[in-house]
């Protein structure tokens, strides 16, 4: 498949960017060189492969969670640049 200058520049708006002349170019060719290295990976027989989702076989990587003493309202808010009546004071950002 072909990228055209006016497929990129479809993309671009779409994405609310403004490319220049010279990115039009560069992306229409790394754009359509892309599309032609997905057509040679699409000739590739993946019959007998299995579908997997992670290349290292890994297993839950989380940690477990642990119940534990959380800080004081005043330990907290002595690291506060401001604060007012036991919270965080910000600046007004409604009007």
């Amino acid at each position: 498949m072909k990228i055209e200058k006016k497929d990129v520049e479809y993309i671009a708006e779409l994405a609310r960017l403004e490319v220049s002349e010279y990115e039009k170019e560069m992306f229409t060719e790394q754009l359509s060189h892309i599309l032609n290295y997905v057509k040679v990976l699409e000739e590739l027989n993946t019959e007998d492969i299995s579908p997997t989702f992670h290349v290292f076989p890994i297993k839950n990587v989380f940690r477990s969670d642990q119940v534990k003493e959380s800080l004081s309202r005043e330990e907290v808010l002595k690291n506060a640049p401001g604060q007012e009546k036991g919270f965080f004071k910000v600046p007004r950002v409604i009007e």
